[in-house]
């Protein structure tokens, strides 16, 4: 008869028990999010580091904006370079600067766990989201087709009359009816 070997067959632990089990896995997964959640609480950005770092990703953005972008990718690349670095305010366009701030408007909303800016214009009256605030840190998300840096009309002269005056007309020739006639199939004349 063969020898039981009761060293290859040892019992779990209460805690690998626990942890092996799908209810453990939930309780242990539910702490871990509860202290992120804890934690991005404590570190959520202050109003005034949200509003200093989203004016600097607004000077970043009209700065480098000198040639055409192609995507949204090449705005997400910008977005991430521009949460990782400062700028030099002195290089922004203060034309460019005044008129944002004449047609522009920067709103912050605290959240739970995180705080968002929000640029209100006459393109997005409702506002559009252009930063995100949380773990202590300020995620860029504008675009430069976001800012209204420009107003001019939307069309040209307003009085102008879309047809033609009575008067015109006499001189105005819309060109002469084409004779038609009604078409009738008469089969295939090759046949």
């Amino acid at each position: 008869m063969d020898q039981f070997n009761r060293d290859t067959y040892k019992r779990e632990t209460l805690f690998q028990e626990f942890y092996h089990s799908c209810l453990g896995k939930i309780i242990i997964l539910a702490a871990v999010a509860f202290i992120l959640f804890v934690i991005a609480v404590i570190t959520i950005p202050t109003n005034e580091q949200l509003r200093m770092q989203t004016l600097d990703n607004i000077h970043q953005c009209l700065q480098e904006n000198d040639s055409t972008k192609n995507d949204e990718l090449d705005e997400f690349f910008a977005n991430a370079a521009r949460s990782f670095s400062e700028t030099d305010t002195t290089l922004t366009n203060s034309e460019a600067l005044k008129y944002f701030y004449r047609y522009n408007k920067l709103e912050i909303y605290n959240h739970t766990a995180y705080s968002t800016c929000y640029l209100r214009n006459t393109i997005h009256p409702q506002g559009i989201r252009i930063g995100v605030g949380i773990f202590g840190f300020v995620i860029s998300t504008i675009n430069y087709e976001d800012m209204i840096l420009d107003l001019g009309p939307a069309r040209g002269e307003f009085n102008v009359r879309i047809s033609p005056s009575p008067a015109a007309t006499d001189t105005f020739s819309y060109g002469e009816n084409p004779h038609l006639k009604p078409y009738h199939y008469n089969g295939n004349p090759d046949d």
